[in-house]
């Protein structure tokens, strides 16, 4: 894993809210109430999550987004500006209030409904605003808990200024052919394939998408087709009993890795050690780790 002079230029695309969560010993069945041990409050959001974590990695990262005028939008701005995330092209708007997510976690499984509110306020004229800088960024990152209409603008936008383009397919919702063909890479739950691509079996998909489709799983593995052989990495330990955040974690590591021009191995190989480093501290933005801690230096 090389680790060049130049800083990468990112460009986030996606989601913020304040993640709400509930510790219980056991989720609840339905109609059945159950006591939590304690509550607790996170930064997250999907794409806030890639911004934080690139940023962490060393990456110089504008994040575009949505937040509504209330004291959560403005709790996340501060945020992100303490991560050294340029919040010029967040919009506040008064049409929704702030993302938010409701996790009830017990045991390292989680049970998360997401409210998008704001997030799907975001407009491709958002977007377009923040042109100018499409044509001096490395790479574009996307999610998908923003409207899909904004998600196919910015993949155009991209390939307009000859630009690479990350997409974490998740929450999973079928990607258009063009989006597909534009993207640099894609990662997507092994579970969710079929949602995504439209089709069930998984290593026929992978290999239509040679060293561009990263399949992950809930063990911190990653599967993906070299164009000639199935390849899989894997490491994980005992301590990983926190899951929220990890798909983006790895998102961000394989982003940043493959900015400093590192191989396919060499960024599915950093993106789990990031993912990794995630899974072992509580909260999708908190276990982000930095560069430093990745290279001792």
């Amino acid at each position: 894993m090389k680790i060049t002079p130049e800083q990468p230029k990112i460009i986030v695309v996606g989601s913020s809210s304040i993640d709400l969560v509930l510790n219980t010993n056991h989720l609840p069945k339905p109609n059945e109430t159950v006591m939590a041990e304690k509550s607790e409050s996170f930064f997250g959001g999907k794409g806030a999550n890639q911004a934080v974590g690139t940023a962490r990695l060393g990456a110089s990262v504008y994040f575009i987004g949505c937040v509504g005028m209330d004291p959560f939008g403005q709790q996340i701005l501060r945020n992100l500006v303490d991560e050294g995330v340029n919040v010029s092209f967040v919009a506040e708007t008064e049409e929704g209030a702030t993302g938010t997510a409701y996790v009830t976690s017990s045991e390292g499984v989680n049970s998360i409904v997401v409210v998008p509110a704001s997030n799907y306020c975001l407009k491709p004229k958002h977007v377009a605003e923040a042109e100018k800088f499409f044509s001096t960024a490395d790479l574009v990152m996307i999610q998908l808990e923003i409207p899909m209409d904004v998600v196919e603008f910015t993949v155009e936008l991209a390939k307009k200024n000859n630009k690479k383009v990350g997409i974490y397919a998740s929450p999973a919702k079928k990607l258009s052919a063009e989006v597909i063909e534009n993207a640099s890479f894609i990662v997507a739950k092994s579970d969710e394939l079929s949602i995504v691509f439209g089709e069930d079996q998984r290593e026929e998909i992978l290999k239509k998408y040679p060293n561009k489709l990263f399949v992950r799983d809930d063990s911190n593995s990653t599967t993906y087709f070299n164009g000639s052989e199935m390849k899989y990495y894997r490491n994980d330990h005992d301590s990983v009993l926190h899951k929220m955040g990890m798909g983006d974690a790895f998102t961000s590591g394989f982003a940043v890795a493959m900015c400093h021009g590192n191989s396919v191995d060499e960024c599915v190989q950093f993106g789990n050690d990031v993912s990794l480093k995630v899974a072992i501290n509580r909260g999708s933005q908190s276990g982000l780790p930095y560069l430093k801690d990745l290279t001792g230096s």
